[in-house]
């Protein structure tokens, strides 16, 4: 034990010798949990900011088509642009994943994503709504169907999510940007 006590000493005297003419630091005020919680304040009002030029009702349920894969075309849209999506045509710029999220985060989320799109000129966008009890399943196409820069949606391909995923068109501001794949 005296080895090391002498150790201890030794390298005590090393360490003070090392710190010597620092002054120690005054304690931050501000707990490392209350700085979480105002970062956490501050994203939520930010997606609430980006998504909330529009509001997605629950009430409303537009006519979408019951048979076979989940799908809606705007009436100023042509049909050919459903296909498209089916067909895979369209190679989604942007995912969002909506697993795990209450209805309430998955429209803000979603509302975000729209305006997203927009802003960053991105045509194609994949939502993946997921299974589970298939609340977000049936939602989602509805809260879509109400959006006005949605033009297209189809039920993904597999590669991009199945029947647990829609690949979603958006408008551009400008008609005169070029499609993007």
């Amino acid at each position: 034990m005296k080895k090391n006590s002498a150790l201890d000493e030794q390298e005590l005297a090393l360490f003070r010798e090392a710190v010597a003419g620092t002054r120690q630091i005054k304690q931050d005020t501000i707990s490392p949990v209350h700085r979480t919680v105002k970062q956490k304040a501050l994203q939520r009002e930010v997606r609430e900011n980006l998504g909330g030029s529009h509001y997605f009702s629950d009430e409303f349920i537009p006519h979408l088509s019951d048979e076979g894969p989940m799908r809606y075309v705007r009436g100023d849209v042509s049909s050919y642009e459903v296909k498209k999506l089916r067909r895979g045509d369209y190679y989604p710029d942007m995912l969002l994943d909506l697993h795990g999220l209450s209805q309430q985060q998955a429209k803000l989320e979603l509302a975000a994503l729209l305006e997203a799109c927009r802003r960053e000129q991105i045509r194609c966008a994949c939502v993946m709504h997921g299974h589970g009890q298939n609340i977000l399943k049936q939602q989602v196409p509805r809260w879509l169907a109400q959006h006005p820069f949605v033009e297209a949606f189809h039920q993904a391909p597999r590669e991009w999510g199945g029947d647990a995923a829609l690949l979603v068109l958006i408008e551009q501001s400008d008609p005169g940007i070029a499609q993007r794949r």
